[in-house]
C-alpha cells in the first residue's frame, strides 16, 4: 500500500488577545488537540507558523521550547494529573521549585494561588483526600503557579476541564477557572465538547474537519 498523509489541520489562522478566554468547541477527530498542542509547543507544524508574543517559537531548538513551556504554557487536565504522593501545596509548588524559585518566594505564591481557590484548609492534603472538584482547583492553582511569580504571562491551555466532573461541579470549576485566570492576568484556551463552557468564554471557535468552520 502507498503512503496515507493526513492532514489533521487545514489552513488554520488563529490570533488570540492577551488576557482573553477562547473556547474551541467540535466533534471528535475535528483537530482541536492537536490545535492546542502546537499553540503549547507540543507539536511542530509541517506548514505555517506560530507566534508567541511577536516571536517565531516554530523552529526554536528543544532547548528553547522547553524554558518557553515551562515559562509561559500551563495545561489543565481532565483527570486532574496531580501528583498522587504529594500534598495540594506541593503539587502547586513543583513548578516553581524546577523553575528555581527561591523558597520565600515559593511559600507566598503556593499561599496566595491556596486562597485563590479556597483551600488554604486543604493544603496538606493529597490527591486521594480530595473530592474531585477541589483536586480540579489545585491543577488551575499549579497551572498559574509560574517561576515568573506572575500569571500575566501564562497561556493556559484546558483541555476538557470539566469533562470529569458532574453538572453543578464542572460549571463551579468553570467558573473559578475563567475567573481566576483572567483575574491573574493570563490567557485561556479552552478545548471542550460542552457548550456550557463555551458560554463562558470570550470568544468561541468551532472545528469540523481540521478546519475552523466558524467564530462566535
Amino acid at each position: 500500500m502507498g503512503e496515507i498523509e493526513i492532514h489533521a489541520l487545514r489552513g488554520v489562522s488563529l490570533q488570540i488577545k492577551k488576557g482573553a478566554a477562547i473556547g474551541i468547541m467540535g466533534p471528535s477527530g475535528s483537530g482541536k488537540t492537536t490545535l492546542l498542542n502546537l499553540i503549547g509547543a507540543l507539536d511542530r507544524p509541517s506548514q505555517g507558523s506560530v507566534i508567541l508574543d511577536n516571536v517565531d517559537i516554530t523552529n526554536m531548538n528543544e532547548s528553547e521550547l522547553t524554558k518557553v513551556r515551562r515559562n509561559r504554557i500551563s495545561y489543565v487536565f481532565q483527570f486532574f494529573n496531580l501528583l498522587p504522593v504529594l500534598s495540594a501545596y506541593e503539587n502547586i509548588e513543583l513548578p516553581l521549585l524546577i523553575g528555581g524559585v527561591d523558597e520565600d518566594a515559593r511559600k507566598e505564591r503556593v499561599d496566595h494561588l491556596l486562597s485563590l481557590v479556597n483551600l488554604t484548609e486543604r493544603a496538606d492534603h493529597r490527591p486521594d483526600e480530595l473530592s474531585g472538584g477541589e483536586q480540579q482547583r489545585v491543577a488551575i492553582a499549579r497551572a498559574l503557579a509560574k517561576p515568573s511569580g506572575s500569571a500575566s504571562s501564562t497561556i493556559v491551555l484546558a483541555d476538557e476541564p470539566t469533562g470529569d466532573l458532574d453538572h453543578n461541579t464542572g460549571k463551579e470549576i468553570l467558573d473559578v477557572l475563567v475567573s481566576l485566570t483572567k483575574k491573574e492576568g493570563g490567557t485561556l484556551i479552552t478545548v471542550t465538547h460542552d457548550p456550557e463552557v463555551g458560554e463562558k468564554m470570550d470568544k468561541v471557535y468551532k472545528m469540523r474537519d481540521g478546519q475552523i468552520e466558524n467564530k462566535k
